[in-house]
């Protein structure tokens, strides 16, 4: 298994990027990071899931990493560009197989990925702690978004039908991973059970509640048993797909 640092170009902007190849592998596996995160976490879990025959890909999106004086600028519409630059270039890579690319994306990235779905094929979809966000100011800076404007929106449940990231669940038709914490702070169970409730023509979908976990798996043991649970997962539908 080798190391690529991979550039990833979003107009005039250079993204930080980094590929994992095994030595023989099909599936492709975008990994996207939550607001105010990074690929760091995930670039350990793609070594180890790079080692079951996947190529794996982490990245930083704009207003993150190298780029993170930015971020009072950046919008969703922006890091969705970023998203789709970024499975652009995986899916590219010569030893990838076009229609076998998993997406797994925490947070903010899970809210995204589900845009992505509609934009590129993916046939899985992996989702840690979603947020939901309302369409309005879709254009704006996030951090713009007002946190308590979006607390509440994410305490009751949202119909699919108000919602264009629900409405993208609805349209999906691959393998779903929804990963709830048990004390989250910043997504309830109401935002989860939107999510859930929207996924009607998904091929399978499975729901994980890490105990104990807080939103962004403060300590050594819920990180290890998300990275578990994701491992297994990959292995049943990625690797059991072959």
């Amino acid at each position: 298994m080798r190391t690529v640092d991979t550039p990833i170009n979003v107009g005039s902007t250079e993204l930080s990027g980094c590929v994992f190849e095994p030595n023989a592998g099909w599936p492709g596996i975008l990994f996207v990071h939550g607001w105010s995160g990074s690929q760091d976490r995930d670039q350990k879990r793609s070594r180890a899931i790079s080692r079951l025959g996947s190529i794996c890909m982490t990245f930083d999106m704009r207003g993150h990493g190298r780029t993170e004086r930015e971020r009072e600028r950046v919008s969703r519409a922006d890091n969705l560009a970023d998203i789709c630059a970024a499975y652009d270039v995986l899916a590219a890579h010569p030893a990838v197989e076009k229609e076998s690319i998993a997406v797994v994306g925490s947070s903010y990235g899970a809210y995204l990925a589900t845009f992505l779905t509609v934009l590129r094929p993916v046939r899985w979809l992996g989702m840690r702690v979603p947020a939901l966000y309302p369409d309005a100011g879709w254009e704006k800076p996030k951090v713009d978004l007002g946190r308590l404007e979006m607390q509440n929106y994410r305490s009751r449940r949202v119909q699919a039908a108000n919602n264009r990231a629900l409405r993208n669940c609805l349209e999906f038709e691959g393998d779903v991973l929804v990963v709830e914490s048990e004390h989250d702070e910043y997504v309830p169970h109401a935002t989860v059970a939107s999510y859930l409730a929207s996924f009607g023509t998904a091929r399978s979908l499975t729901h994980r509640i890490i105990t104990g976990a807080k939103h962004g798996l403060s300590t050594p043991q819920s990180r290890r048993s998300y990275d578990e649970l994701l491992m297994r997962w990959i292995r049943e539908m990625v690797q059991g797909s072959r």
